[in-house]
């Protein structure tokens, strides 16, 4: 039996919910969607907070112009996966440049968009980047990876694997995982999936770092893959409970 079997199904059942989805629904996921990706990242706000960053373009006191510029670019950024999403092209290097920038636009001007030129070492990590001189290889290859596997993979097997295989590189100087968990979501759109929201509390984040750090040292992507598999079932059935 096909592994993503139950996966198919659910995905089936919320499609036909889709029909007459409500954009509020949809709206709170997506502030959801930034809080946590932002929160795994070290933003400070907190959902009601990034809500109100959102929707009434409020300023929060104690809270850094940066911390609000990182929700407005990431609510941007969805909007710009999501129509990205309905062209279902194949995803270019382009593509990925943009997201990137739309992420640090107005926040560090002159690394959006751009690959980083320096070499980084990640805290708390034992992988360790790849040298910048190796990048636009290395980004090639991945593209060249991801077009070979698009149609014959799973498309959540291929989410996951795009989302580990861009940390894995780490092509830019910021924003590396917040542009890798978008590239993710924008597959899943693609392929009739809700977005992935990966949670930003300690224990989960911890959990989300081990998977991808024994993907990147002991080439075992399976707890990775497995992690990214149980949090869209768990966002899909999250989903039908609101429209039963």
């Amino acid at each position: 039996m096909n592994k993503y079997a139950e996966l198919d199904t659910l995905k089936d059942q919320l499609n036909e919910y889709r029909k007459n989805e409500h954009s509020k629904v949809t709206k709170a996921l997506e502030i959801e969607y930034t809080y946590e990706s932002n929160k795994i990242e070290g933003n400070t706000l907190t959902l009601q907070e990034t809500a109100l960053v959102v929707e009434k373009g409020l300023t929060i006191g104690g809270k850094t112009m940066t911390e609000h510029l990182e929700v407005i670019n990431h609510v941007q950024t969805i909007e710009y996966i999501k129509e990205l999403a309905k062209a279902k092209n194949t995803i270019t290097e382009r593509d990925i440049l943009q997201i990137h920038s739309l992420i640090l636009q107005s926040i560090d001007k002159p690394n959006a968009g751009t690959y980083r030129k320096v070499p980084v070492i990640i805290s708390g990590a034992k992988h360790i980047p790849p040298q910048p001189l190796l990048i636009p290889q290395l980004m090639k290859d991945l593209l060249l990876w991801y077009n070979d596997n698009r149609k014959t993979l799973h498309p959540v097997e291929l989410s996951a694997e795009i989302h580990e295989r861009l940390v894995t590189i780490h092509p830019f100087i910021d924003g590396n995982g917040r542009t890798s968990r978008l590239l993710m979501n924008l597959i899943l759109l693609q392929n009739g999936y809700p977005i992935a929201i990966l949670k930003g509390d300690s224990i989960s984040r911890l959990a989300y770092y081990n998977a991808l750090e024994v993907a990147q040292t002991e080439d075992n992507k399976t707890v990775f893959i497995q992690l990214i598999t149980e949090n869209i079932k768990e966002t899909i059935e999250r989903i039908l409970l609101i429209f039963e």
